[in-house]
């Protein structure tokens, strides 16, 4: 599948996939979720491809969903093209590496949760507004994050729904470093680079030998997320804040 807005480029062993919507800060369609589907698919099953690095264009990563194309096309189930993303990030063999510059909200925050290495600039804004648009935590961050940086923080971050400081992201363990804006690619791509080099069926096994113990369990949140989720989007609370966040977005 070839989109417009995701992107795709070998450098050596690492495919690097950019998402590519600047004009709506990397906001996710349904369309763009199965393009990177495939894209993730179709690198775990390159031999010459021994590394994903994932990044977004112009200066963000991603605002995360594009709410009037979800709100048109609302997910439904497993099927949906956010649910078949997600679940291909868990089942995703070879190593992913992140670059988060500029805003990663929503899922641009909780698919870090399944990243190997993850590198941000200190312009970079996470945050987890769920809770804020009447919704609930998605990407099996309810078990994930806990167990990244513990449950006070977990907590914290889903239910205030605040943004989170880089450093403290750091901290934490959701972020592996935070470098200068300017020296975010180089980096990213030097630790692509570095697990590129190492022997590529080793690093694989020991990715599934540290994902295996917990792929049932990430999978169980999902699916009781993902039905939480289709839930909240029929209450009076989220129709009432994506109202709002409509208004002010006029």
């Amino acid at each position: 599948m070839v989109h417009e807005h995701i992107l795709a480029r070998n450098e050596g062993a690492v495919r690097v996939v950019t998402i590519a919507r600047p004009d709506k800060k990397n906001a996710f369609t349904n369309a763009m979720y199965a393009a990177l589907t495939e894209q993730l698919v179709l690198a775990d099953g390159d031999p010459s491809v021994r590394v994903v690095l994932l990044e977004g264009s112009g200066g963000c990563f991603t605002a995360g969903n594009d709410l009037r194309d979800f709100m048109a096309s609302p997910p439904t189930g497993e099927a949906s093209p956010v649910f078949r993303f997600l679940l291909q990030l868990v089942d995703l063999a070879k190593p992913l590496v992140v670059a988060v510059d500029g805003a990663a909200i929503g899922i641009g925050t909780t698919l870090l949760l399944h990243a190997d290495y993850v590198v941000v600039s200190r312009e970079a804004r996470l945050q987890m507004p769920f809770v804020s648009l009447g919704l609930c935590p998605e990407g099996a961050s309810s078990v994930l994050l806990p167990r990244v940086a513990g449950q006070a923080r977990a907590s914290e971050w889903l239910m205030l729904a605040e943004p989170i400081d880089v450093e403290r992201a750091r901290e934490a363990g959701l972020v592996n470093a935070v470098v200068p804006k300017e020296e975010l690619a180089a980096f990213a791509m030097a630790r692509a680079t570095a697990l590129a080099a190492r022997p590529a069926g080793s690093v694989q096994l020991a990715k599934k030998l540290l994902r295996d113990p917990h792929r049932a369990e990430i999978k169980a949140a999902l699916s009781r997320e993902g039905a939480c989720f289709i839930e909240r989007l029929g209450s009076r609370e989220a129709a009432e804040a994506l109202q709002a966040f409509f208004v002010r977005k006029r």
